[in-house]
Formats: C-alpha cells, sequence, structure tokens
C-alpha cells in the first residue's frame, strides 16, 4: 500500500495572521486569498498542470486548528487510501485521532507523531 503521495498543505499559526500574510504577499509574491491562504498548484518541469494542488495558510494562533497537537504547524499530507492507512498507522501503534471528516474536498484523518505534532492525511475527492 502506498502511504504518502505528497503535501497537500502546509499550515502554521502567526500571532498577528493578518500583518503576516501582507509579508509573505508582499515580500515572497505568495497570492494570498481572503480565506488566508494561497493554493499552489503543480507543474510539470514545463509548467504544465499535473493534477495537484498545495495549499498553505496562516491562521491566528489562537484558533485551536492543530490541537491536540502542540505545534505551530501542521502538514497534511496526500494520500490514496485514507481508511486503510489510518488502520495500518492503528496496528502499528500509533496515536490515530478518532475523528475524521469527509466534506466535498475530500477524507480527512490525523495523526499525532512521537513528538506531539497533529499530522493531516487527505485523501482528495476523485476526479
Amino acid at each position: 500500500m502506498k502511504r504518502v503521495t505528497g503535501v497537500g498543505g502546509i499550515f502554521f499559526y502567526a500571532k498577528d495572521p493578518a500583518a503576516l500574510r501582507e509579508w509573505y504577499r508582499r515580500h515572497l509574491g505568495i497570492d494570498v486569498q481572503p480565506w488566508g491562504g494561497a493554493a499552489f498548484d503543480w507543474a510539470d518541469d514545463e509548467g504544465k498542470p499535473v493534477g495537484g494542488t498545495t495549499a498553505w495558510c496562516i491562521s491566528a494562533a489562537d484558533s485551536g486548528h492543530f490541537a491536540p497537537g502542540g505545534a505551530s504547524f501542521m502538514v497534511n499530507y496526500r494520500v490514496d487510501d485514507l481508511a486503510a492507512l489510518l488502520q495500518a498507522l492503528r496496528d502499528e501503534g500509533c496515536n490515530v485521532l478518532d475523528n475524521a471528516d469527509d466534506s466535498e474536498y475530500g477524507k480527512f484523518g490525523w495523526v499525532i507523531d512521537p513528538e506531539g505534532n497533529k499530522v493531516e492525511l487527505w485523501e482528495p475527492p476523485p476526479q
């Protein structure tokens, strides 16, 4: 079974999200959208789309989005079969969170790594 197939998103906290988003927009040219982040479409070496996107988002430090993890960031990894991977992780003794989400954006599940970081696993919706 394939496990991680790519990075789906990078999310992090900021003390002043609006100011930090503006810094990234101004100095690094990131096209920050009203929802607080940007989407980077995957492309091959010639710039042609290859069917994936990596999300990037800054949230308020007090949002609690990464709980119960203790880090100021969370990485979202793309997976092919979320249910099978979550079961494999449980079988291997990993700290898999009981809640999962199935939405129009795909299926989401979470595991806590040995350092206490919340890791998001994402199975994109069928194309």
